[in-house]
């Protein structure tokens, strides 16, 4: 395992013996209904079932299509502020 990968786990670890994970995902799906990010997703997944057809799409053929766009619609905006949070846990908790 490399350094960084150790890093991340600890983080992880702390984020979630904190609390800290739970709030930021509650966080994060408010900032994403509050922006539209949820209806966008939703209505580019009724296109791709259009596209392709009901009978011809699977749950794993639409999490692939759907999870790029997914990703980049999520604004700067919020992945700026949860990264802000983040960092503000780590500087309270820098015992890791």
């Amino acid at each position: 395992m490399s350094k960084d990968s150790q890093m991340r786990a600890a983080i992880n670890q702390k984020l979630i013996e904190m609390g800290e994970r739970e709030r930021l995902k509650e966080l994060l799906r408010a900032k994403l209904v509050e922006c539209g990010w949820k209806d966008q997703l939703k209505a580019h997944c009724k296109d791709v079932i259009r596209e392709k057809g009901l009978e011809h799409v699977t749950v794993e053929d639409l999490v692939t299509e759907v999870t790029p766009k997914g990703r980049a619609l999520v604004p700067d905006s919020v992945k700026k502020e949860l990264l802000q949070r983040i960092r503000a846990f780590l500087a309270q908790h820098a015992t890791l």
